[in-house]
C-alpha cells in the first residue's frame, strides 16, 4: 500500500473506511510506527474532546442548537464534526456567558489551580488546545512558513505587538498560529509540535487582570495541563497532554522568551 494521505487517515480515525481498508491503513502503519503514535496522540485528544465537553442530563443542550449542528447523514459523529460543534458551543455562543456559560461549564470538570479557584485563563487555553491540537489538515490558519505574516496579522488583528516564542532548543517546532474569539477580545493561539508529533499550544490573551501574585501558576483541565501567568497586560497559557514537570520547563522557557521582548 503507498503511503495513505492525510484524508485516509482522517477517515480511519473516524471510524469512516471499509474493514479491507482500514486493514491495509493499519499494516501501514506497522510499518511506520512514528506516524502511528502521532495518531494515537490524536485519538487520545479527540477522547479528551469527548470528555472536556461531556455535559450531565440536568443540563441538555438546547434542541435548536443540537439540529443547527447534526451532520447531514446518520452516522456517527466524525472527528471534524465533534470539534466543530464543540468550537461553537464554546466560542460562538460566547465563553463564560449565555446557556452555556451557565451550564455547561460549572457541570465540565473545572481546572484547578493552585489557589483552589478555578480560573477562566487557563480553562479557555485547555479546552481551545483539545479542539485544535487533533487536527490532521489545518491545525493553524496561517503556517510557520509564513511568520512574519502571521506575526504582523495576530499582533494587528490583537492591536498589540505579539511573537511566538522559540522551543526548538526543547525539541518543539512552531506549526503556526490561529486567531480566536476571547472573552475580552480577540485571542491569539500557537501550535508547537515534537518529532513524536505531540502538540503543545500557547493561548495569548489581552486584558487579563493580573493577579497578585507572580510567577507560574498550574491547572488541571481533565488529561491536559495548563502552565499559565501573567505580563504586560497579556495573560499566556502553555497547555499540552504532558506531565507537569516536563510542562513547566517548556513554560519557562516560552516565559523567558517573551519577558525579553
Amino acid at each position: 500500500m503507498t503511503e495513505p494521505n492525510a484524508d485516509k487517515l482522517q477517515a480511519y480515525l473516524d471510524g469512516e473506511l471499509t474493514a479491507r481498508e482500514a486493514e491495509e491503513v493499519e499494516a501501514w502503519l506497522a510499518r511506520h510506527p512514528q506516524t502511528a503514535r502521532q495518531l494515537d496522540q490524536w485519538r487520545r485528544q479527540d477522547e479528551a474532546l469527548r470528555e472536556l465537553w461531556a455535559l450531565p442530563e440536568r443540563e441538555p443542550v438546547p434542541s435548536r442548537l443540537l439540529a443547527a449542528a447534526r451532520p447531514p447523514e446518520r452516522r456517527a459523529a466524525p472527528v471534524w464534526w465533534r470539534q466543530g460543534m464543540a468550537a461553537g458551543l464554546v466560542f460562538a455562543l460566547g465563553v463564560g456567558g449565555g446557556w452555556y456559560g451557565q451550564g455547561a461549564y460549572q457541570a465540565s470538570r473545572p481546572a484547578v489551580a493552585e489557589s483552589g479557584q478555578a480560573d477562566s485563563l487557563p480553562r479557555q487555553a485547555a479546552m481551545a488546545h483539545v479542539v485544535y491540537s487533533p487536527d490532521i489538515q489545518r491545525p493553524v490558519e496561517i503556517g510557520a512558513d509564513q511568520e512574519a505574516q502571521m506575526v504582523s496579522w495576530l499582533s494587528r488583528r490583537m492591536q498589540s505587538q505579539i511573537k511566538p516564542p522559540r522551543l526548538a532548543q526543547a525539541g518543539y517546532e512552531l506549526i503556526g498560529g490561529r486567531l480566536l474569539p476571547g472573552e475580552q477580545g480577540p485571542v491569539a493561539q500557537f501550535m508547537y509540535h515534537d518529532a513524536s508529533g505531540l502538540r503543545v499550544t500557547l493561548y495569548v490573551a489581552n486584558g487579563v487582570r493580573p493577579r497578585a501574585e507572580q510567577g507560574f501558576h498550574f491547572a488541571s483541565q481533565g488529561p491536559v495541563n495548563v502552565y499559565y501567568w501573567w505580563s504586560q497586560g497579556q495573560g499566556y497559557a502553555l497547555s499540552a497532554g504532558m506531565p507537569r514537570e516536563q510542562l513547566s520547563a517548556l513554560a519557562q522557557l516560552a516565559q523567558r522568551q517573551l519577558s525579553d521582548g
